[in-house]
């Protein structure tokens, strides 16, 4: 073959080829203009707030000695359930019962002579006065005998209330002095869940008392991750508390106001001391959301393309009242009448008239794991 037919067949394939990669350039040139353009969405949303927050017994004592000698029996096991009443200590009475039976033998005593008294009183062998004098003496008897039996009793240590028993500090046997800590008790029945909350979000709270308590709610998220849960009286599990308390006062270092959330632990899950976070959902209803993906900024300020009833390309500032993933929650700025611009927003500037495709919101809302541009 001569060189100039491979030379005529190389120049007719170029042509060919040409048109082809034009059509392809033109088709890859029309896809990166391609502007997809949604409407804002009224829905009612979730917003989550976490704080930090220890866990505390609604009731926590340190059960100490009311008086001294030597610790002669402990009822009661580490981690045990007591029950209002239970003995829990016993210090050697001894001297305590002596005292009593002393103080009580003083009684009858009294009592016997007023007795007799009255007796020769009914004669008139004695004047009243006499038996007013062992009337007086038989109340200061009973006194005193009533004092040895309450000393007597601090000796035996009993539960204030139901709980759980703590670390035992002194064993039988122990010399124990007055006031020396025996163990402690904690009511654990309901929890109290301390958490500190921004000025702000402390306002925000405030500003929703009064409503609708059903779009808020409190939850307890445990140190493994997990939602605390419990039975009711009617036995639903259940998940929420309530806030019950609020300190009179900010920290000024920090700026934080202390909450308290209560949770009832009937299983006795909850323990004091414990941590976790405190989850407090409020619903938003018919709030305006738009993607993320379809705003920009310009300094400090948020911007969204909106497209008028013309196709002109407008540039809008928004006003942000929550984050959430993927989307913002809009103040202001954009309503659900308005046309925005979903994918495009590099290709456009302001003023432009362009072409687009409609995506309903709902459908835009739900593709948020799409790279934004």
């Amino acid at each position: 073959m001569k060189c100039s037919q491979i030379l005529a067949i190389i120049l007719a394939l170029i042509s060919l080829s040409v048109p082809a990669c034009q059509k392809h350039e033109d088709e890859s040139e029309s896809e990166d203009h391609k502007i997809v353009v949604t409407s804002p969405l009224a829905k009612d949303v979730t917003l989550t707030q976490q704080y930090v927050c220890q866990i505390h017994a609604q009731r926590y004592i340190t059960v100490r000695a009311l008086e001294s000698g030597y610790l002669q029996k402990v009822s009661i096991g580490e981690g045990q359930l007591v029950k209002t009443g239970d003995p829990m200590f016993e210090i050697l009475p001894t001297l305590h019962q002596a005292k009593l039976d002393a103080e009580n033998a003083e009684a009858r005593l009294a009592k016997l002579e007023l007795d007799f008294t009255k007796s020769l009183r009914k004669d008139n062998v004695v004047s009243p006065n006499e038996v007013a004098l062992y009337e007086a003496k038989l109340a200061r008897a009973t006194a005193k005998a009533k004092l040895a039996k309450r000393e007597y009793d601090f000796t035996k240590v009993t539960a204030p209330f139901t709980g759980i028993v703590d670390h035992l500090h002194e064993r039988e046997g122990s010399l124990i002095k007055e006031k020396d800590v025996l163990t402690t008790l904690s009511d654990n029945s309901v929890m109290w869940v301390y958490f500190n909350v921004p000025e702000v979000r402390y306002l925000e709270y405030m500003a929703t008392q009064g409503e609708d308590q059903e779009s808020q709610k409190i939850e307890l998220k445990l140190a493994n991750g997990n939602i605390f849960r419990y039975r009711d009286k009617s036995g639903k599990i259940r998940t929420d508390g309530s806030i019950n308390a609020i300190e009179a006062k900010f920290n000024n270092e920090t700026g934080n106001i202390a909450f308290r959330a209560d949770f009832p632990n009937p299983d006795r899950l909850l323990r004091h001391g414990q941590t976790g976070n405190i989850l407090i959902h409020r619903t938003l209803k018919n709030a305006i959301v738009i993607p993320q993906r379809a705003t920009f900024d310009i300094l400090d300020k948020r911007y969204v393309y909106v497209i008028d009833k013309d196709g002109v390309v407008h540039q809008r500032e928004i006003f942000i009242q929550n984050e959430l993933p993927d989307i913002f929650v809009i103040m202001k700025g954009v309503d659900v009448n308005d046309k925005i611009i979903l994918e495009g927003v590099r290709q456009v500037r302001e003023g432009d008239k362009r072409e687009f495709e409609f995506r309903k919101p709902e459908a835009a809302l739900a593709n948020q794991k799409q790279h934004a541009e």
